[in-house]
């Protein structure tokens, strides 16, 4: 009798113990709701087809990042020597972003913007959200640092978002990766409102001139003279710069055909599931859900809005200057933000909407690819006052 209670006992005492290290015992209220955050995500990237190559590594990284756990296990993202922990160094190092940048730069045709340079103005003044969220999120208290790294967001970069971060407030990676890529994947959600409540009938329907045939040499020295050009302004923002026109040159020179597939196939895709899933992961409810947080999501939302009129606004106030027949479509003032191709997509889907016969996509290609310059251009400028 007694060695039987004795095995009973030893038996209920393992499984008590066992019990504990299971998820059910550390699960709390904050691992539920990110779990059904991410749950979230992954719908709406396979039933809306939002970002599906961004949110559902996101997504699923968040449900991974929540599985409640004892801690001292050496498997959560914060914790030194976890698998998980040495992959999401490339994300806190800014090893990632670049290698991104890339594989995007490999992946672009920069002729709109070559054949009509004045659309460069259009991204410019789409990253008037960055620095209004800058202003806004030290009034809030947030450091200058913070400040920074959480007004990158109204590029919609999420590699730019992720790269500044990583320098000037580590402690925000969750918050602002989660907030850029979101803000990103909504963007046929967001912009459309705005594009239709700034712009009158007739200026939706202006027909621009079809873009000119850029040669072989020009689409050469682009890349060539866009690094020297920016990079000699912004030092600081060569990690990103540096990559996208190398990644252009491979593309457009015509011999490194290898070389530029493989940096917008395989190294871009490898990277993008590594960022996504590591970003997605670092959302762990202990450290992620807080009244922070919810700061930097309302400062990004307002940052992307405020890139959005700004860009359409810069385009009728352009307008003024231009002559009859030369008129930008304000539509394409949304593309000024750099999420491409999608704020492109969406110009051109709103004007078919009031034309079916205007075909917008090119042209907004030239602010959507200036954008992604813009943002690394503006993270440059903070990173040099701010680090």
């Amino acid at each position: 009798m007694d060695k039987t209670g004795n095995i009973y006992s030893f038996i209920t005492e393992h499984l008590r113990e066992f019990y504990t290290y299971t998820a059910f015992y550390n699960m709390t209220l904050g691992h539920i709701v990110m779990i059904a955050i991410g749950l979230f995500f992954i719908y709406l990237s396979i039933s809306k087809e939002y970002e599906p190559l961004l949110l559902i590594p996101i997504g699923f990284g968040m449900l991974v990042g929540n599985i409640a756990f004892t801690s001292g296990l050496t498997i959560g993202i914060y914790e030194s020597g976890s698998v998980l922990n040495y992959l999401y160094f490339g994300v806190m190092q800014g090893v990632y972003p670049p290698l991104i940048f890339l594989g995007i730069g490999a992946m672009t045709d920069f002729s709109a913007l070559i054949s009509n340079p004045k659309l460069m103005l259009i991204g410019a003044a789409a990253q008037f959200g960055i620095f209004g969220a800058y202003t806004a999120a030290l009034l809030l208290g947030f450091s200058p640092a913070e400040a920074g790294a959480i007004g990158i967001i109204g590029g919609a970069d999420g590699p730019t978002a992720i790269f500044l971060t990583s320098k000037l407030a580590p402690d925000l990676m969750g918050a602002v990766a989660i907030s850029a890529y979101s803000y990103m994947a909504l963007v046929p959600v967001i912009q459309p409102p705005i594009m239709r409540l700034l712009t009158t009938s007739r200026e939706r329907v202006i027909r621009m001139k079809p873009p000119r045939s850029v040669s072989k040499l020009e689409k050469i020295m682009f890349p060539i003279i866009g690094l020297l050009l920016t990079t000699f302004i912004v030092p600081s923002g060569l990690p990103l710069l540096g990559m996208l026109f190398f990644g252009n040159l491979l593309k457009e020179s015509g011999v490194t055909k290898r070389l530029a597939d493989t940096a917008k196939g395989p190294m871009i895709d490898i990277v993008t599931i590594l960022l996504g899933l590591t970003v997605g992961a670092s959302t762990q409810a202990t450290t992620f859900l807080s009244s922070q947080s919810l700061k930097i999501f309302a400062l990004g939302a307002g940052s992307f809005i405020v890139a959005t009129l700004a860009g359409v606004l810069f385009v009728k106030f352009f307008n003024l200057f231009l002559k009859e027949g030369n008129k930008i479509n304000p539509l394409i003032g949304n593309s000024g933000v750099s999420a491409v191709p999608d704020s492109a997509r969406v110009s051109h889907i709103i004007g078919l909407e009031y034309d079916k016969t205007n075909y917008l996509l090119m042209h907004a290609m030239g602010p959507n690819v200036a954008g992604v310059i813009g943002s690394a251009v503006a993270a440059g400028i903070l990173l040099g006052f701010l680090s």
